[in-house]
């Protein structure tokens, strides 16, 4: 399929070019003022994970803006709320503690880069304050930091992420519950019926 592969990291810089010392110097090993400010306000982030083998994982994770929580300038911790159950990046971390997160507040065109190594952390007391909705989380994801830096406006600029007038129409794909009941067969049930119960479920099961 690919016939002109780059192999080498210098041709790599042959053609792309090498970083700003404002690039680099922008890496930071702590959560500062500014880090902890921006997370305070985001409602969702992205959480990359990779297995032993480097089978990649990227899971998104939502709630309340200040749904994470800041322990100190090294350590945060993510609430795991109700999910699929498949574990797909929980599993990757029992095998390589590398993460590596993505922060966005809705309408801002900057995110926040934040990586380090996790961890499956059960502690009553950090459990008991990410309580949501009356639910305390069964489990949390913990993050010790090993660096955190701002990423550019350009992505967002050039997508039009947050321009409304720039959205495709809903009715341009089908929804959620309609792509699943082509790949999952339900049996007995309508399309109409398997939507309907979708929604419903998700209503129940939010927290």
């Amino acid at each position: 399929m690919f016939r002109h592969m780059v192999t080498t990291e210098s041709e790599l810089r042959e053609l792309l070019g090498s970083p700003s010392q404002r690039a680099i110097k922008k890496d930071v090993a702590v959560l500062d003022e500014h880090c902890r400010a921006f997370i305070a306000r985001s409602p969702f982030l992205l959480l990359a994970t990779a297995s032993a083998k480097g089978r990649c994982d990227v899971s998104p994770k939502g709630d309340a803006p200040g749904f994470v929580r800041v322990l100190d300038d090294r350590h945060l911790v993510i609430p795991d709320r109700p999910g699929n159950r498949r574990l797909d990046g929980m599993k990757n971390l029992l095998q390589n503690a590398h993460v590596g997160t993505i922060f966005l507040i809705p309408g801002r065109e900057e995110t926040l880069r934040v990586n380090g190594r996790a961890s499956i952390v059960r502690d009553a007391e950090i459990l008991e304050s990410l309580t949501a909705h009356d639910k305390r989380p069964l489990v949390a994801i913990g993050v010790e930091v090993e660096e955190c830096f701002f990423h550019c406006p350009k992505a967002f600029r050039r997508s039009g992420l947050w321009e409304p007038e720039r959205w495709p129409d809903r009715a341009a794909l089908p929804s959620m519950a309609r792509v699943l009941f082509d790949q999952v067969h339900p049996a007995g049930k309508t399309v109409e019926e398997y939507e309907r119960e979708s929604e419903e479920s998700l209503k129940r099961t939010l927290y």
